[in-house]
């Protein structure tokens, strides 16, 4: 059973490297999913607005990074 952890563990590192990076992506996802059409934001802006999301997600996950190394 040791070895099928050890998998699951390495299949997870293969697409996770930074759980509150992950993490945060995905609450971003979800808050975009639900609150952007209910603030009436158009369908043209709606991709704008995510793409700024998740860059800002990005920039600040890698200035962490780079501070603690």
């Amino acid at each position: 059973m040791q070895w099928v952890r050890s998998v699951l563990r390495e299949v997870y590192g293969l697409f996770v490297d930074d759980g509150s990076f992950a993490l945060a992506v995905l609450v971003w996802l979800g808050l975009a999913w639900l609150v952007m059409p209910r603030f009436g934001i158009s369908p043209g802006w709606r991709g704008v607005v995510l793409f700024a999301g998740l860059a800002s997600i990005l920039v600040q996950s890698t200035w962490g990074y780079a501070r603690r190394r």
